[in-house]
């Protein structure tokens, strides 16, 4: 089961396919049976995965041995709906409702949960309490302990809720987790509740529930908050321009979370205390905090929300006092869609994941890293020179996988930001989904490389630098 599932994340789905067509022949090493966790274990890689397409195919080749008194299982089901969410169709999860209905299978607690998890997907919050009520009844009709709610089903409906602003159904949820004397309200929920009163503007609600939280961390560390928690705190704050209270939630940060501060995490935490120090006014503080922030990590991510402050305090300075040394893209607008720089998939010449290095080892030695394709087109990694170690290996075995992935309407700015950011060699472009965002089984239609960034990339005039300040300010905007 192991080797199969290793298989199957590795996406030599081929390989695990013979693996289990040699076990239904009896020829496979150690004569092992053909049984339904084989079968699970490689439905799970692929949905884990997300190739929905060869998981359908595994069901038809070997659904035989996943149905109980004629009918697939209600495990099939779930990681069905697993996979279709996981995809960004959180629709057609929803939709397999009726076929589990009329198969005459009896949803599980799991079941409800994947359910209200893909109405939440798809923004369909009635549909979501239709589930959470159907959920509610059976349990007490049926007296069944195990179909009852959840932590993770009312999670799942402050997310949706907290997403859609609904003050209202969010402080209900919240009310009856804790009216549910059999439900304990863990770090994770306590967390939900905070971001759910703070999407729905409700800045009273968060902190009442933050006091709550802190206040019982004290018997129970397990409830200590995690750093996400005091960021979300500290945005809220900052764009009220509350300094004091962001300052105090910053010095709060490394003694009283739980588990490791990300770089990441610490690096906001510094640009939420710039922030709010210029939202209150206080342009000094906001100059000492930038320049703590330089001088601690080096730079900034100009797209993110910490790159933005620093950018209006730029504004403020005028280029000829610039803490941060700009650079202009003078021949593109950073908020047009990659599309329009791009270079299209062909001109890069992708090359099959199933060839050896050994036939075009040349080609790495005069390109840093080439796109990797799949026997359908489909991009399914870059390979870089620096990884390229076995001349007889297929090129697959080398790529890094999945490769970075935009869309073609993705601003030039962001697709930059990636580029810097991550130090990506190259980014693939994809036509445009609807699929809530996401980019996966789309097709490639182009790359932007860290190349064509260097080419793009100019010093800022010395002329313009010794302009007004007024006419610097209206320029960098």
């Amino acid at each position: 089961v192991i080797f199969v599932k290793g298989l199957g994340r590795a996406r030599r789905i081929d390989d695990a396919f013979q693996l289990l067509e040699s076990v239904e022949k009896g020829t496979a090493a150690g004569k092992p049976k053909l049984s339904t966790q084989l079968i699970y274990g490689l439905l799970d890689a692929l949905i884990e995965a997300g190739d929905l397409r060869r998981a359908n195919g595994l069901l038809a080749r070997f659904g035989f041995l996943l149905r109980e008194g004629g009918s697939s299982s209600m495990l099939t089901y779930n990681l069905l709906m697993k996979g279709y969410i996981n995809t960004g169709c959180p629709q057609a999860a929803i939709n397999l409702h009726e076929e589990i209905q009329l198969l005459g299978l009896e949803p599980d607690r799991l079941t409800y949960n994947t359910l209200i998890f893909a109405c939440v997907k798809a923004e369909n919050l009635e549909a979501a309490m239709r589930f959470f009520k159907e959920m509610k009844d059976k349990a007490q009709r049926l007296c069944c302990s195990d179909l009852y709610p959840d932590v993770i089903t009312y999670t799942t409906l402050l997310k949706g809720f907290g997403h859609a602003k609904d003050l209202h159904s969010v402080q209900k949820i919240v009310l009856e987790m804790k009216s549910c004397h059999d439900l304990f309200i863990d770090r994770t929920a306590f967390t939900a509740m905070v971001d759910a009163m703070l999407n729905c503007g409700s800045i009273k609600g968060a902190l009442c529930i933050f006091g709550e939280i802190l206040k019982q961390a004290g018997a129970n560390v397990d409830l200590r908050p995690k750093p996400h928690l005091y960021l979300s705190m500290m945005r809220a704050f900052a764009d009220r321009g509350d300094y004091n209270m962001v300052k105090n939630l910053h010095e709060r940060l490394w003694p009283d979370s739980a588990g490791t501060i990300s770089l990441a995490a610490q690096q906001e935490a510094d640009h939420l205390l710039m922030e709010s120090a210029l939202n209150n006014g206080q342009i000094d503080a906001a100059v000492e905090n930038l320049t703590k922030i330089i001088n601690r990590w080096k730079c900034i991510s100009w797209t993110s929300r910490g790159g933005m402050v620093a950018l209006r305090i730029e504004v403020l300075l005028g280029f000829n006092k610039s803490m941060l040394s700009p650079y202009l893209l003078p021949q593109v607008l950073p908020g047009n869609p990659i599309e329009r720089i791009m270079l299209p998939l062909e001109t890069v010449r992708p090359l099959s994941g199933s060839l050896e290095l050994k036939k075009v080892v040349m080609r790495l030695y005069r390109e840093p890293v080439v796109p990797i394709i799949d026997d359908w087109g489909s991009c399914i990694g870059l390979l870089h020179r620096e990884d390229c170690c076995e001349m007889n290996a297929p090129l697959s075995t080398m790529m890094r996988s999945p490769p970075p992935c935009v869309t073609t309407t993705t601003s030039i700015g962001h697709v930059v930001d990636l580029v810097l950011k991550k130090k990506y060699k190259m980014v693939i472009v994809v036509k445009h989904s609807n699929l809530n965002g996401t980019t996966h089984g789309s097709r490639a239609v182009g790359v932007f490389t860290a190349e064509q960034l260097h080419n793009l990339v100019a010093p800022v005039p010395e002329g313009l630098k010794q302009k007004h300040n007024v006419r610097r300010s209206l320029t960098m905007f």
